[in-house]
């Protein structure tokens, strides 16, 4: 008797430390909550659609701007608004890293709104949790797909330029690079497909795609020749031109037609549909946008839900740019 009740009593303990663990491993993603503000701020998600819908009328570009602050914070140690910060005594932040200097911008959309939540709502929503939404709500303003951001991250007090630098995948990476480094956080090529058609918004500077449209030989040659005028061999690195060509402010799967036309703006885009592995998601893409919006949605629920900051952790800036 005595042996089958320590044999019981053992597993009961068992049982009970099983349920324990799993529950704390399922926490941080329980922490995360579409309802997370419901009650400590009603009106967060109203305030931040305003004011995104606003910026994004008085300049569309704004749309993907705001996109890229979000991507550009989650594969940098988390979505954690570190590339919010800026730099000071202790740290160098992320904003001078080199995929992010001179070309991320939408800054001041977000020092808006935050200053916007705190009238309303101090110390409450966090600059993690404004970059997600203002994403969703960008893509939405410009006529993308609809997605429900799960909340309740918190913001880093620190920032890292040698992970901005190691982190975002460059325009110069090749397929293996760029499955590679999605890979490293979690996402199949699939995703990654899904997710580089954001290239339906947004611009480029000429530094970024010259040695694709004067070496490259996968590239429409009048596609490449009406790029030249505005990009020299030299000088005008900072010019602009359309990462999407036929609809560059329209969240469409416009993007991945361009592709099959050998017409990607940037090295990187090209690399999903030449002769490789993505080149059979990029035709199914090019031909269903209904399921490319439906994978991007659900990939940038996945890419929201990177090593965030919860419960304790972290804190909640009251100024985006700088930790309390």
């Amino acid at each position: 008797m005595a042996h089958s009740y320590s044999s019981s009593a053992i597993l009961t303990t068992t049982i009970k430390f099983c349920l324990l663990f799993s529950l704390l491993l399922g926490m941080v993603s329980a922490q995360l909550s579409p309802t997370f503000y419901a009650t400590s701020c009603p009106n967060a998600l109203s305030t931040i659609n305003s004011a995104v819908n606003s910026a994004v009328s008085s300049e569309k570009r704004m749309g993907a701007s705001l996109l890229r602050l979000h991507f550009h914070d989650c594969f940098v140690n988390g979505c954690d608004a570190s590339v919010l910060l800026d730099d000071n005594s202790t740290f160098t932040g992320e904003k001078t890293a080199v995929p992010n200097n001179n070309s991320l911008r939408g800054f001041n959309v977000v020092d808006t709104i935050k200053s916007q939540l705190e009238n309303i709502c101090p110390g409450v929503v966090s600059c993690a949790d404004i970059l997600a939404v203002a994403a969703r709500d960008s893509v939405v303003a410009l006529g993308g797909t609809n997605w429900t951001v799960q909340l309740g991250r918190r913001d880093s007090t620190t920032a890292s330029l040698s992970a901005a630098n190691s982190n975002i995948p460059a325009p110069t990476l090749n397929l293996s690079g760029l499955l590679s480094a999605f890979s490293n956080k979690g996402f199949t090529a699939k995703e990654l497909v899904a997710l580089s058609g954001s290239h339906t918004i947004g611009q480029a500077r000429c530094t970024v795609f010259r040695t694709r449209i004067y070496n490259e030989t996968n590239i429409n040659s009048s596609f490449a020749t009406s790029l030249k005028s505005n990009c020299p061999s030299t000088g005008g690195d900072n010019n602009l031109a359309p990462l999407d060509l036929t609809s560059p402010t329209s969240f469409d799967n416009a993007y991945f037609k361009n592709l099959i036309s050998n017409k990607g703006l940037l090295h990187s885009d090209q690399q999903l549909f030449n002769g490789g592995s993505t080149d059979s998601q990029v035709n199914a893409y090019s031909s269903n946008s209904a399921s490319f919006l439906t994978d991007f949605a659900n990939a940038m629920v996945k890419m929201g839900n990177l090593s965030p900051l919860t419960g304790t952790s972290g804190q909640i800036r009251t100024n985006c740019r700088k930790a309390n």
